[in-house]
């Protein structure tokens, strides 16, 4: 079995553009070329070593509560129905 493919066929994966500064780039090839591996593996590795570090950090996860109390709000706020709350204001008189 190749690297990076799974019993079945590749693995899917989906492109992203990665914008980085001349001086990270060069320094990210020059890991790839020394390891004999290609650039976008090495990225890759990064990538997810970095997810798995925030998905175990308190406050990473902390913050991740606290944008999904927010967005739990605004999905309420636009559920509900603004021409009921205009009758409500003018008590119950459409």
């Amino acid at each position: 079995m190749m690297a990076g493919r799974r019993a079945g066929g590749p693995k899917p994966t989906k492109d992203m553009v990665l914008r980085l500064d001349p001086e990270l780039a060069e320094r990210l090839r020059l890991v790839a070329e020394v390891e004999g591996r290609s650039v976008s593996d090495v990225a890759r590795e990064a990538i997810a070593t970095l997810v798995e570090r925030r998905r175990r950090d308190k406050r990473f996860r902390r913050l991740l509560e606290e944008n999904l109390a927010r967005h739990q709000q605004a999905i309420q706020l636009l559920r509900d129905d603004p021409q009921a709350g205009e009758e409500t204001q003018r008590g119950g008189v459409a």
